[in-house]
């Protein structure tokens, strides 16, 4: 059997070790077929000689525009219709993730037997959930719902007419370029799949609050972008985030300090936040074995989030971003 109709696609950026057992994992989807392309993003550690020497097509992104996953990817995609001009199927890989040993086929088969699927993904698990808090609440967020969903992560498979239809990845978008093109997919009436099967194992490699507030961060900004370019259509639960970055972050405090001034028994409503820690312990106590921690953490990102949402305010209103992009 062969697989010359599938081509696979890995963006990274000073992945290191990572990488290379990335592209391991991917060996055997080599031998059956498929080209492999790495596509780099500035590497000063020596991945972008690795990925050739592991066999990948390496491409590496000019520094003149700033590097993001959107535009990785595109380059990816594009690299890949010149060396293998027949793939109709795309895999998407991050570099710090490695592929599970039968997910190509799974996903393969899907989308052969389902013809208005452009998108399909699986189960991504931590790879090192014990390491950190935070490596374990990652492997949380990435337990999503099975069947038809409205968007997929950075690692899935798509295919290649719809991705080409739909004109790839918006590379305006910093953060969430995903869901924005499972949007437009979904405009197209193409359908998103997650699946019920091991799909890859990530390395996020968080061990300090200060990395998990940095994501947050670009969370923030990311939701609050996908907002202004899709007006508010792309899913209901980036709304929903940027109301609670703001909610939680801005009108909550502010309440509290207008009420401060009206009388002093207004300020049992700072019970508010450990009420909300409550209700959000109790809510996944089945699946943390620490949820205390996860729901101060959750708190304590809404701040993080919003700092987000301000960032992209400003940097729209100051047009150092495109505020609408080319995508319909």
């Amino acid at each position: 059997m062969t697989w010359t109709d599938l081509g696979i696609v890995v963006i990274g950026r000073n992945e290191g070790e990572r990488l290379i057992q990335c592209l391991d994992s991917l060996a055997s989807c080599a031998e059956q077929g498929c080209t492999v392309v790495y596509v780099d993003s500035g590497s000063t550690d020596g991945s972008l000689q690795a990925a050739q020497r592991l066999g990948a097509v390496a491409c590496a992104l000019s520094p003149d525009r700033p590097f993001n996953a959107a535009r990785a990817r595109n380059a990816g995609a594009k690299r890949l219709a010149e060396a293998a001009p027949g793939v109709a199927f795309i895999q998407f890989v991050d570099g710090d993730c490695i592929l599970a040993p039968d997910w190509i086929e799974k996903a393969r088969a899907f989308l052969a037997a389902e013809p208005q699927a452009a998108v399909v993904c699986g189960r991504r698990r931590e790879r090192f959930p014990q390491h950190s808090v935070y490596n374990r609440f990652m492997d949380l967020e990435w337990n999503a719902p099975i069947g038809m969903v409205k968007s997929c992560g950075g690692d899935a498979m798509m295919r290649r007419d719809a991705f080409d239809a739909a004109g790839g990845f918006n590379e305006t978008i910093v953060a969430g370029e995903e869901p924005e093109l499972c949007f437009r997919l979904r405009g197209r009436s193409w359908t998103v799949w997650r699946l019920d099967a091991e799909m890859t194992l990530h390395d996020a490699a968080l061990r300090r609050f200060s990395q998990w507030w940095k994501r947050a961060i670009r969370s923030g900004y990311g939701c609050a972008q996908l907002l202004d370019v899709q007006k508010g259509g792309v899913a209901s639960g980036f709304t929903r985030q940027v109301v609670k970055d703001v909610a939680w972050s801005l009108f909550a405090p502010l309440a509290l300090l207008a009420a401060a001034f009206v009388s002093k028994w207004c300020l049992v409503l700072l019970l508010v936040y450990p009420l909300q820690m409550l209700r959000i312990a109790a809510r996944v106590r089945p699946r943390v074995s620490d949820p205390w921690t996860y729901a101060a953490v959750m708190i304590v990102s809404h701040f993080a989030g919003f700092q987000g949402v301000c960032q992209y305010a400003w940097h729209a209103a100051t047009g150092r971003i495109p505020r609408q992009a080319d995508y319909k």
